[in-house]
């Protein structure tokens, strides 16, 4: 069971969303508006967030971000289908994952634990890289001494790509290993995310040194 908090401005989709996962054994608060979302985090840390990107407002997208800047909260986003845009801005904003509308609630469920198991805690044991260290036990990563913040899904990400140093992993691969996704069309989650870890461990993001793309095939962590 984990605590849900919804956030989904349609009240009809918000009950049928509330009540089905209630009966799949999870806690849920769910409110309609960007604002009660952040009061309730700041309040009372849910376990897991499930945000509609068309908010009244505070959008989803926006929520996700201002989270994002505090806390490693794991993040869903509900999006219309069709909206890439949306997709891909939630995604950079730091979601770990997204469902697209008309939402079946076995399918959000199944999403949901898989983003949890993300963030359970791994098997205690230091990797190190030269100057980046990370403390599967701990769920900490630091470069030259300064902790890095990452998400339960970077972070997951970030240990697949460095238990296999010097192979190059498919995107298919790191969407059934990571995401628990086998529909190729969701690599931009791989290439979102990477994109993100990027951001935080490379000198310079734009000419990485530890995460490589190999175009045409996915990427490979070559540590200098």
């Amino acid at each position: 069971m984990a605590g849900i908090l919804l956030v989904e401005d349609d009240p009809s989709v918000r009950t049928a969303l509330e009540l089905a996962l209630t009966r799949q054994g999870h806690s849920v608060t769910s409110y309609a508006t960007g604002e009660e979302a952040l009061d309730h985090i700041r309040a009372r840390r849910p376990e897991i967030a499930i945000l509609d990107v068309m908010l009244p407002g505070i959008d989803g997208v926006e929520v996700c971000r201002r989270v994002r800047k505090l806390d490693q909260l794991p993040v869903i986003l509900l999006t219309a289908r069709g909206d890439d845009l949306d997709v891909v801005v939630g995604l950079e904003a730091g979601a770990d994952d997204y469902v697209v509308k008309p939402v079946e609630p076995r399918v959000l469920d199944a999403r949901i634990r898989a983003v949890l198991r993300r963030a359970e805690s791994a098997a205690s044991d230091r990797i190190t890289f030269g100057d980046l260290v990370i403390d599967r036990g701990a769920l900490k990563v630091t470069l030259s001494g300064k902790e890095i913040h990452l998400t339960p899904t970077e972070l997951r990400l970030l240990l697949e790509l460095v238990r296999h140093p010097g192979q190059v992993l498919n995107r298919r691969y790191l969407l059934r290993v990571v995401w628990d996704h086998t529909h190729i069309a969701d690599s931009r989650l791989v290439d979102a995310c990477v994109q993100r870890i990027r951001a935080k461990i490379e000198p310079t993001p734009a000419e990485p040194v530890f995460i490589h793309t190999v175009r045409g095939f996915g990427y490979r962590f070559s540590p200098p």
